[in-house]
């Protein structure tokens, strides 16, 4: 399980010109999934991203998470995290999980984050959405379950 993980002042994903999910202060989660992913990836992630410290205390040090803020989570599904590149000019995506999986795994991601108490929006799975933020710092940082980076 793959995740770019952005700190926001404000992000919204639209679909169709409707908007199916937004935040204020947070996180956006970007989150890609592989065929070999299972409940364990989902916990570490989980884990992983909600006790990030990432988040400026008083004294403007990144030294607080997103469980001492009470900040919200943007989570947006996205296959092309598993795109490799090193040959040729179009990626491929045999290391990303099918459909069927990789939308029941991307659901019990949002509901193992929902069930911490973190309040959630999401994108959708499958569409081509429109994501906007405010980044904060910027912060940007990518997480791979495999531990590979």
């Amino acid at each position: 399980m793959r995740a770019v993980i952005q700190r926001s002042k404000q992000a919204s994903v639209t679909v169709n010109g409707r908007v199916t999910g937004q935040i204020n202060s947070g996180l956006v989660v970007l989150l890609g999934i592989q065929d070999s992913d299972s409940s364990k990836d989902i916990e570490w992630m989980v884990e992983k991203i909600r006790n990030l410290r990432i988040f400026e205390d008083e004294n403007g040090k990144m030294n607080l998470s997103l469980c001492d803020k009470g900040g919200e989570m943007l989570i947006i599904s996205q296959f092309t995290l598993y795109g490799d590149c090193r040959k040729g000019r179009r990626p491929g995506y045999s290391k990303a999980a099918p459909a069927a999986v990789a939308e029941k795994m991307y659901n019990e991601f949002i509901t193992a984050v929902k069930n911490t108490g973190t309040t959630v929006a999401t994108g959708q799975f499958q569409a081509d959405m429109d994501v906007q933020l405010i980044n904060d710092g910027p912060v940007t940082l990518l997480l791979d379950s495999d531990k590979t980076f």
